[in-house]
């Protein structure tokens, strides 16, 4: 059983549903990746989203462009990126880790060194925007062979057929992107979201978390009424933007506590 699938079912007994922060790995400088992802987990964080840099990460709002574009900025590539998540296994073998990225620096490193290294240094689940289920047989199968879950997206705008070519191929979870649009955006219907997920779960079999568009404590709390898993990533790439250096882990520990009390009703 994975990491991602062992967090799903204990939250599922205790009655709690997931909460994913995303962030940028190497912003807002490398060496704060870890002790970010640290921070992320003792506030309540059950899985970590890892942001590979990219130069045209055309799912994200500026947000997280400009997050993207610190990073490179000192030089993090994927290589870097599997390095800091090796290290955050040193001390924490429980919290999943799931890479989100775009292709191009996958195909770069080839499938099958990606999916090995991924799995020696810890990696559970990757996320690659612009793979369709289409024409991810073949890292699928490597992924699986190496035992981390191809994780997919689904959209509003997604037909329900595909809901079963996903169905296929995702382990792990399915990532629902609540709106038509980029990260960051606000205009999230929660009145569809909640008509979507049902259809969702029914078709593919795995928890649904979903992201984009959802900025405060009240909106996480709202969507973890209907899904299994809240993700957000622009309202804390911001507050990482925005925060003193020797405030950062104090401000992200504060923010993602608060978002976590709020989606345990506490």
């Amino acid at each position: 059983m994975s990491r991602i699938e062992s967090a799903f079912n204990r939250l599922r007994k205790q009655g709690r549903k997931a909460l994913v922060p995303f962030v940028t790995a190497g912003d807002p400088e490398p060496a704060l990746t870890v002790p970010i992802m640290h921070a992320l987990a003792a506030a309540g964080a059950d899985i970590l989203e890892l942001g590979v840099p990219f130069s045209d990460p055309m799912a994200d709002g500026p947000t997280i462009q400009r997050a993207s574009e610190r990073a490179l900025k000192h030089g993090v590539g994927l290589g870097t990126v599997l390095g800091r998540v090796a290290e955050f296994r040193n001390t924490d073998q429980t919290t999943p880790v799931v890479l989100m990225g775009y292709a191009n620096p996958i195909e770069h490193m080839g499938y099958e060194p990606f999916a090995a290294q991924a799995e020696a240094c810890g990696v559970d689940g990757v996320l690659v925007v612009d793979y369709p289920p289409e024409e991810s047989g073949q890292f699928v199968e490597i992924l699986q062979r190496h035992g981390l879950d191809p994780i997919f997206l689904l959209s509003p705008t997604t037909p329900e057929a595909r809901f079963r070519q996903v169905a296929e191929l995702a382990r792990g979870f399915i990532y629902y992107v609540s709106l038509k649009g980029v990260t960051g955006a606000a205009h999230l219907d929660l009145a569809e979201v909640a008509q979507k997920i049902p259809r969702i779960r029914t078709s593919c079999g795995l928890p649904v978390g979903v992201g984009f568009g959802i900025r405060d404590a009240a909106t996480a709390k709202a969507i973890a009424g209907i899904a299994d898993a809240v993700v957000i990533g622009s309202r804390v790439v911001q507050e990482i933007e925005t925060s003193p250096r020797d405030k950062l882990l104090e401000n992200l520990s504060t923010l993602v506590k608060g978002i976590r009390e709020a989606m345990d009703g506490e």
